[in-house]
């Protein structure tokens, strides 16, 4: 159990949320107070207003939008051997599930943006918490990566416990897990995916800039 009671910061505004063996989409425009929520709940930001399991390195992973390494010469087999902590993966199997095997060498400083977010997606693998609060996982990936992330995130063989920020609204209907939704540093709505996506609240929030067509959930340009 996960669980933040009425925290505030200059970001946040009575933030109480509480996470019980389950998996949560986070959605928000930008500069809602996802990440910073994010590193609340995964002691990044330190707070007396959360309450988790010990011990933290087993019990959450916090992966961020952005790899940032400290020796810029780490190669990619280098940066995961780092990361291997409480999986029982091995390194070589999650670079051919991600279909990144021929990284395995390269520096990671030469890492292009969307490879750069698969080896971050491996790391959270073979790090293997409890929960794993992925900031944008999708981000800078083309579909086809997109489609393999989204198997891997909706399978419970690789992660047990997943948190994820992500603009792709469709992304986080096609999950079908649970929803918090941020605007303004407070969550406007928690609760079940079915009844954040219905037509109403899609209007309510969205407007006429989101539409639901042939089950899936579309920009409307």
């Amino acid at each position: 159990m996960l669980e933040l009671k009425n925290y505030n910061s200059q970001i946040l505004n009575e933030i109480s949320l509480k996470i019980d063996n389950q998996n949560l989409t986070i959605l928000g425009a930008n500069g809602a107070g996802k990440t910073t929520l994010a590193k609340v709940l995964s002691g990044v930001i330190s707070s007396s207003n959360i309450t988790y399991e010990e011990p933290k390195t087993e019990f959450i992973n916090y992966i961020p939008s952005k790899l940032e390494i400290f020796d810029d010469y780490l190669n990619v087999e280098e940066f995961l051997e780092l990361s291997s902590l409480h999986s029982n993966k091995k390194i070589a199997e999650v670079l051919e599930l991600l279909d990144i095997v021929h990284l395995k060498n390269k520096a990671c400083k030469y890492l292009s943006s969307g490879e750069s977010q698969l080896l971050l997606l491996a790391s959270s693998i073979l790090h293997g918490s409890k929960y794993t609060i992925l900031d944008e996982p999708t981000s800078n990936l083309d579909p086809q990566k997109v489609k393999l992330v989204f198997k891997i995130l909706n399978s419970n063989e690789y992660l047990k416990h997943k948190i994820i920020i992500t603009h792709n609204l469709n992304f986080a209907y096609k999950l079908g897990v649970d929803v918090a939704y941020m605007e303004n540093g407070q969550i406007k709505f928690l609760g079940s995916n079915e009844e954040f996506f219905s037509k109403n609240n899609l209007y309510n929030i969205f407007s006429d800039s989101v539409k639901k067509i042939d089950d899936n959930i579309v920009i409307d340009l």
